[in-house]
């Protein structure tokens, strides 16, 4: 019975992957470097290094449009103004700030070649942690939600991706007040490798 069950669950496996491969389906893994700033008056506007991780999915719907989702986790580094109090007494100066988000791009991809893949589209994030040293005095200095458009080229190689892309955050994440706006902007370059 044990054997059956096994061999049962290896056929259906096999039927869904000769399934999706001949319905244009793939899947794999990704990673690479954020260059982020942080706009607003509360922080320096230089770029700062962080990386991202996660899995892509790609869902094609003919041979030039198709659909990318991906779930990352994504760093974005960025360091506070070195003017003191120059916005919010209690956020402090000079401090390095790393926050770390769950990201979820969806993007619709668009493929003039079988090589190169124009994608662009939103992605939706969740502020997983923030360090503590954020604000003296205020823990929960950022909105846990992002809106981000994104933007970017694919070059498809085989089983491997190689990518980048310029995302824009849409939404207002200070959350200490009305006194300053804060968003993210920056650039994302990547490798992947298909698994699926």
């Amino acid at each position: 019975m044990k054997t059956k069950s096994i061999f049962l669950s290896v056929t259906l496996i096999a039927i869904m992957t000769v399934g999706a491969k001949a319905q244009g389906f793939q899947f794999g893994i990704k990673g690479g470097a954020n260059i982020v700033q942080e706009q607003g008056r509360s922080f320096d506007q230089g770029f700062r290094f962080g990386y991202s991780l996660g899995g892509f999915a790609t869902i094609k719907i003919n041979k030039t449009w198709g659909i990318q989702p991906e779930l990352l986790w994504n760093e974005y580094s960025t360091r506070t103004a070195d003017i003191p109090n120059q916005v919010y007494t209690d956020l402090g100066t000079n401090q390095n700030i790393s926050l770390n988000y769950l990201s979820a791009p969806v993007l619709l991809s668009f493929s003039p070649t079988k090589i190169i893949s124009l994608l662009a589209g939103p992605q939706f994030g969740i502020l997983i942690n923030q360090n503590e040293s954020v604000a003296q005095n205020t823990k929960e200095a950022f909105k846990k939600g992002d809106l981000s458009i994104v933007a970017g080229a694919q070059l498809n190689l085989g089983w491997v991706k190689l990518g980048a892309r310029y995302y824009k955050q849409l939404n207002n994440t200070d959350n200490l007040g009305n006194v300053d706006t804060w968003t993210t902007q920056g650039f994302q370059a990547y490798v992947g490798v298909r698994i699926l």
